[in-house]
């Protein structure tokens, strides 16, 4: 005989998560793993005696690692995927019936918390892989990758000069049609003074300037130029006042977006991650590639590992990277750029002492 199920809520129920999340599921496997009761004592001295309870800061972390795992950048839709999985309810302490920590609170206590308290739990885990076997410390593979940011290209303001800003947009630049009257203001501009101050070079300008007299003739008054990115635009010239930190960037066959530069580095053992760090979007990545190496050198040693091969892409290739690490006695994976040509024709090498005699 042919079955039909009938749905209807009880109005009692005896139900445990625990019966529910099989014991082989990852969430239940990693709160097994993952102990973060250290990071109540971190984060106490930013919290006052009084005054309604905060978000408990152990949930508040592991949201941003389910975030993380669940590639979720939204913290609403965190939230709301969260409280439809009984496996990432259970790694969070909550039960079913259990109202989950508003958005806007995880938003107000990522703020809160400053980078060394990040940086702390990052250690704590890189230490527990460590512990495993699972870093081996001798080849570090880097790699960047752009992080949008949460601001628009169409509130871009211009910088203002040290000296009168309608006299020397009068003889620097052409403006363009937007720039004379700002696309679409921002509420509140919270960039410092210094970064709304052009700091670029006449030679710099010089170059902004011709750049936009053939915008402006060649697509300033075209039909389309009021979409978004139309205008021409550049860090020298333009800051963002609702996130001033970001920056214009671009990649061949990509628009011009406002963006972070992530820059990470990978254990080639079992694929850990032993360095994160965001840096600014106009950078290029061999100007980072020091600053890497020496945050990334200090951790490593301080578990003994001694790191001995860089590999990267050929966007960290330039003669002073080689140099640095040379003098830091790591061998470097990096091919060079496709128009290296190996160094000036007709210049005779002697490998002692180690020069080249020029002509």
């Amino acid at each position: 005989m042919q079955g039909t199920k009938i749905y209807q809520e009880k109005l009692f129920n005896n139900f445990q998560l625990s019966s529910r999340v099989p014991k082989t599921n990852f969430y239940r496997r990693l709160s097994v793993v993952l102990k973060l009761d250290f990071l109540r004592n971190q984060t106490k001295l930013y919290y006052g005696n009084c005054g309604q309870k905060s978000i408990d800061p152990i949930v508040f972390f592991k949201l941003c690692l389910v975030g993380y795992l669940e590639n979720i950048i939204s913290d609403r839709k965190l939230i709301e995927h969260c409280s439809m999985r009984m496996d990432i309810l259970y790694f969070l302490g909550y039960d079913i019936d259990e109202v989950l920590p508003w958005h806007s609170t995880v938003s107000r206590t990522r703020q809160l918390y400053p980078e060394s308290v990040f940086e702390t739990l990052f250690t704590h885990v890189f230490k527990m892989c460590f512990d495993k076997g699972m870093v081996s410390g001798h080849t570090q593979a880097i790699d960047s990758a752009p992080v949008k940011a949460n601001a628009s290209m169409d509130s871009l303001e211009l910088k203002v000069p040290a000296s009168d800003l309608e006299s020397h947009l009068a003889s620097v630049r052409q403006i363009s049609e937007r720039d004379k009257a700002v696309y679409r203001k921002a509420k509140e501009n919270k960039a410092s003074l210094e970064q709304q101050t052009i700091t670029a070079n006449k030679k710099q300008l010089d170059s902004i300037t011709a750049r936009n007299k053939r915008w402006s003739i060649t697509q300033d008054h075209r039909p389309g130029a009021g979409n978004k990115g139309s205008r021409y635009t550049s860090n020298k010239t333009h800051y963002s006042p609702t996130d001033p930190d970001a920056r214009i960037s671009v990649k061949p066959g990509k628009a011009r977006k406002l963006n972070y530069m992530s820059q990470l580095s990978v254990d080639t053992g079992h694929h850990v991650i032993s360095d994160v760090q965001a840096y600014h979007a106009d950078h290029k990545d061999s100007q980072c590639l020091e600053d890497i190496s020496e945050r990334l050198s200090k951790r490593l040693n301080s578990f003994g590992l001694v790191w001995e091969n860089c590999v990267a892409d050929t966007g960290y290739s330039s003669g002073e990277v080689y140099a640095y690490l040379e003098t830091k006695g790591l061998k470097s994976f990096i091919p060079p750029h496709g128009t290296y040509k190996g160094g000036p024709d007709n210049f005779k090498y002697y490998s002692i002492p180690d020069l080249y005699l020029c002509p």
